[in-house]
């Protein structure tokens, strides 16, 4: 039922536009109304949602490791699993965020009868690289409607995104992997039995949303085809805040432009802001240095902490620790007798 009640939220999406546009002519409203609503949405939300991390106290550190720790200057630490200092954080970090190094090292676990099996899971790792860089490239793309004249750079990745020259106009090769990648998520979510019990449709909606908004925007490309003078224009007229409701473009535009809304709009309160999460994460942003630096509690800040003594905690939680059966500590009696 989750994927079912994503996918009718979808396929709702397209109807509401297809009879505001198509049938109502509402094109200020779906054309600049719900593009700015929806901008002003994501900025607040994800302001909102950093301040929120960055003001979290982080008590300990929880740092996710699996590599050794610096100590000893004669036993060689793992400067990427278990980083020392902030540099080796940042390059940790790197290869998080652009290549998912936790993931690709990733193995997944069967339990068949009473016995546990552990697998690759490269596949994952592949699919999620597709997506995740595809949809980067093709955002960067993209700027050519937002820029005038365009960048060079821009028409560089262009022309070797087109490279292969296939079909008029020529097939962009992300193109091709974002649905791959993207199949393979979705399909993950439906074919994988532990997968699919924990879905929820919280998850299948940002996929068939994005999925919509792939489609729509290739069928414009190759199928649909639409006026891209008009659509430049009406890009820049809302990127430099003088819009213009643009008419004549063709309903699949607006189609394309309201997912992009919705999916802008959505992007802070959704999973999907662990784009940004990531950078903000206590097990990951840290070093592993609490052995030779001391971690201080913000929590204590302005209020001089009161430690304990075994001896003073022991008798503190001697009842409980009695009728837990855990053994006593005779000689903090004797050290206080004496």
């Amino acid at each position: 039922m989750n994927v079912v009640a994503a996918l009718v939220a979808v396929i709702g999406m397209v109807i509401v536009v297809w009879f505001g546009v198509g049938v109502l002519k509402l094109y200020t409203l779906f054309g600049v109304l719900v593009p700015y609503a929806a901008l002003l949405t994501f900025l607040i939300g994800l302001i909102y949602r950093m301040v929120n991390w960055a003001k979290s106290p982080v008590p300990f550190k929880i740092t996710t490791t699996c590599g050794q720790q610096k100590s000893l200057p004669w036993i060689k630490h793992s400067r990427l699993e278990s980083p020392a200092n902030n540099f080796e954080v940042v390059l940790r970090m790197a290869l998080e965020v652009l290549a998912f190094r936790s993931l690709f090292r990733n193995l997944r676990a069967d339990l068949r009868g009473r016995k546990l099996y552990y697998g690759s899971s490269k596949w994952l790792w592949l699919g999620a690289i597709l997506f995740h860089w595809s949809f980067f490239i093709i955002l960067v793309r993209h700027l050519r409607l937002f820029t005038y004249p365009v960048p060079g750079p821009i028409k560089v990745l262009d022309a070797v995104d087109s490279f292969f020259h296939i079909g008029l106009p020529h097939l962009y090769m992300t193109d091709v992997a974002i649905l791959a990648g993207l199949t393979f998520l979705i399909l993950r979510r439906l074919v994988d039995a532990k997968v699919n019990y924990i879905s929820h449709a919280s998850d299948y909606f940002p996929l068939f949303l994005i999925l919509g908004l792939i489609s729509s925007g290739m069928l414009m490309r190759y199928f649909l085809r639409v006026d891209l003078v008009s659509v430049k224009e009406f890009v820049m007229g809302l990127a430099t805040f003088h819009p213009k409701a643009p008419k004549g473009i063709g309903v699949i535009f607006f189609v394309h432009l309201f997912f992009i809304s919705a999916l802008v709009a959505y992007f802070p309160f959704s999973k999907l802001v662990h784009m940004v999460g990531v950078f903000f994460s206590p097990t990951r942003n840290l070093p592993n240095d609490n052995r030779r630096v001391r971690h201080i509690n913000p929590w204590w800040e302005g209020v001089p902490p009161k430690f304990l003594t075994y001896c003073e905690w022991q008798e503190k939680f001697k009842e409980q620790l009695e009728q837990a059966g855990q053994p006593i500590d005779e000689d903090c009696y004797k050290e206080k007798k004496s």
